[in-house]
């Protein structure tokens, strides 16, 4: 029995750097389960900043276009009223140049009238 506890030194030294190895093995990383569809913080907060970059087109390009939409709008805004006072200086041309021939034309039946003769007396006096 004396035996068995007597153990030289290089037995416990042996002993002693198996010891060192379980413990050290302990405190390493053990292997992890590896996600397939990893993505790094840097991709995916490129990936964030991308998206937000469309997005920020996308708004500006819709402002532009509304913009151009509201500038097409008032140019056709401004021929329609163009063409309405056109068309409303053209109708009173119109108007007044009617009046006038009327007014003309009013003015020779009048001097016409003062030196015409009487058709239905003279044409009377002559059947007698």
């Amino acid at each position: 029995m004396n035996y068995s506890k007597n153990v030289d030194f290089s037995a416990r030294l042996t002993a002693q750097a198996e010891a060192k190895k379980a413990l050290l093995e302990s405190f390493k990383p053990k292997p992890a389960v590896t996600e397939t569809n990893f993505v790094s913080r840097e991709e995916r907060k490129a990936a964030e900043r991308e998206a937000v970059r469309a997005a920020r087109l996308a708004e500006k390009e819709a402002s532009v276009e509304h913009r151009a939409k509201k500038a097409e709008q008032a140019r056709l805004a401004a021929v329609a009223a163009e063409q309405a006072a056109l068309e409303a200086k053209r109708n009173e041309r119109k108007d007044r140049k009617s009046l006038e021939k009327m007014d003309a034309q009013a003015r020779r039946a009048a001097r016409l009238s003062a030196y015409s003769r009487p058709s239905s007396a003279s044409s009377s006096s002559q059947e007698a």
